[in-house]
């Protein structure tokens, strides 16, 4: 993620959509390498199959209706595609779903509350991700809303799937700091990078805190769970 800007400066658009490619993959493998050992490989095949299908039916579905996220459309940049749905896009949704799961770990006793909490913190990521995927000409909104840009329908469809997804798998228990410590990474990178790199700063500082926000929660209930043992 650190060598995104530098790519793109020197090299421009083409490199950086292959380092965009390479990161999302890079992060699913760092994700999937803390939970495997754990879960074990059926486990965490079963949870990569259902994540991946469950969330491209979501967006072939969004970008076909409009619904649940609004009128958008991927362009051509991402390949490649299945119905007009770029194959990286779950795999985006899986590099972050386990480290939304280790945000909400404290509420673990509670499947609807363990789904909410997940979910709010998966989409605080979307607030970063979303103007900057849409800067970078990866998707397009056909009526742009008041969210940068985005419209607010959009983190309605963020936070239905990502409880459905999240509620079907009831995830077993994961290594909860090194999740903890992927989804503070992003954090750090994505509102800094947003400020500092590509001219978004009304994404970065709302996102940006609404993210560390989650992060700083997610942080406070480990060390409360430590604390107790």
């Amino acid at each position: 993620m650190i060598f995104v800007p530098i790519a793109n400066w020197i090299w421009g658009a083409a490199a950086l959509t292959l380092l965009i490619i390479l990161t999302v993959l890079l992060h699913a493998g760092a994700v999937l390498a803390v939970v495997l050992p754990g879960w074990g490989w059926g486990y965490t095949l079963r949870v990569v199959l259902i994540v991946v299908w469950l969330t491209f039916l979501a967006e072939y579905i969004g970008s076909h209706t409009g619904w649940p996220f609004g009128s958008y459309s991927y362009t051509d940049r991402l390949q490649p595609q299945l119905g007009g749905v770029p194959l990286l896009i779950p795999i985006a949704w899986l590099m972050m779903l386990p480290c939304a799961w280790a945000i909400a770990q404290p509420w673990r006793a509670s499947r609807w509350q363990f789904a909410l909490v997940s979910t709010i913190a998966l989409t605080a990521w979307d607030l970063l991700l979303d103007p900057q995927m849409v800067a970078w000409e990866l998707w397009v909104w056909h009526d742009p809303g008041g969210y940068f840009g985005i419209p607010w329908q959009n983190y309605g469809g963020w936070l239905l799937t990502g409880f459905i997804v999240t509620w079907i798998i009831q995830p077993k228990p994961a290594p909860t700091r090194p999740l903890l410590l992927i989804y503070s990474i992003t954090w750090f990178l994505e509102s800094f990078g947003l400020a500092l790199f590509w001219g978004l700063p009304g994404p970065a500082l709302v996102g940006g805190l609404v993210m560390g926000a989650c992060m700083v929660y997610g942080w406070r209930g480990q060390l409360a769970v430590t604390s107790e043992q």
